[in-house]
């Protein structure tokens, strides 16, 4: 998959097949329309090409800073790779960029730069300057640039229309098996491991700390997660603590997880972990012992799990 940063770096002279959207967590209403385009635009010779915008139109319009996404933009690039998207634009969003009028995005960007033949957008699509246009104005647009429009309804699962916000919120909820049934996947997240202050070897149960840079990106719920990662190409479970450590007196949030099996030195390494079910809530324990008797308890929920789903520990 080809990344083109900032659309006015896109020089592509085949036409495209593209869908537009911010596609926070690629869930399975966004994948059904990514993989549509793929198949559509392979099957004539096309590109299909994915816009999206970085930063999040939110953060930048309505300044808020606290705005959490479930995926960071390389985790997006990595799933929209594995969905086989020939490429990629990510512009940035900006004031200016959202001043433009819907007939100049169409006629400027879509048709001028990006060559469009098809478009592929959600039945709720709007865009232009204050969000002015519809699905209906891309139609009369798509009649007198001569490009076609093939609109999608909204994807629904157990009755509930699936979007971003809701993942978001059954993420902060610790709501796991919705979320991975929202996304068609696990959520994950991507970071490095750093020294940590020791206290899980001391207690027999050493665990890798987790720092995430991308500040924006959304964490599950304070407690303890059933989880695994892909350690030197082998599928390690462990369970991961995410929250302030309230036993022993923490201040800061922490990501930590205690794989199973495993005890080598993982420091300064990459890790992405994904994450299954949520075990418990962040407890406050009387002492380190009753800490300790717990993180035991933990242990064996996890490993009953991967026998439950014939997963080899």
């Amino acid at each position: 998959m080809k990344i083109i940063k900032g659309l006015n770096n896109y020089q592509e002279k085949k036409q495209c097949f593209l869908t537009i959207g911010t596609f926070d967590g690629v869930h399975i209403g966004h994948q059904k329309i990514i993989k549509a385009l793929v198949e559509e635009a392979h099957s004539k010779k096309l590109l299909a090409v994915v816009l999206t915008f970085f930063p999040h139109p939110r953060i930048v319009l309505q300044k808020k800073d606290t705005v959490k996404l479930i995926d960071t933009i390389d985790e997006k690039k990595s799933i929209l790779e594995a969905l086989k998207v020939d490429v990629l634009v990510i512009h940035p969003f900006s004031k200016s960029f959202s001043r433009l009028s819907s007939i100049e995005f169409t006629g400027d960007i879509l048709v001028g730069v990006l060559k469009i033949q098809k478009l592929f957008i959600g039945f709720d699509h709007r865009f232009g300057k204050n969000r002015e246009a519809s699905i209906n104005d891309l139609i009369e647009y798509g009649n007198r640039f001569n490009f076609k429009l093939k609109k999608f309804e909204a994807e629904s699962l157990e009755m509930v229309n699936i979007s971003s916000t809701k993942i978001r919120n059954s993420l902060l909820d610790g709501n796991m098996k919705l979320t991975n049934k929202f996304l068609g996947r696990l959520f994950n997240l991507n970071g490095t491991i750093i020294m940590g202050d020791g206290l899980g070897r001391k207690i027999g149960f050493p665990t890798a700390n987790i720092s995430v840079k991308e500040t924006y990106k959304i964490l599950p719920k304070n407690g303890v997660y059933f989880v695994h990662s892909f350690i030197e190409r082998k599928k390690i479970f462990g369970m991961m603590n995410i929250g302030i450590r309230p036993t022993v007196d923490g201040k800061n949030k922490s990501i930590e997880v205690h794989f199973f099996n495993f005890n080598k030195i993982l420091y300064t390494k990459k890790i992405n972990v994904f994450f299954h079910l949520k075990i418990r809530d962040e407890i406050k324990f009387n002492s380190i012992k009753e800490l300790k008797i717990q993180l035991k308890k933990d242990k064996i929920t996890c490993i009953e799990l991967t026998k439950k789903n014939n997963l080899e520990i």
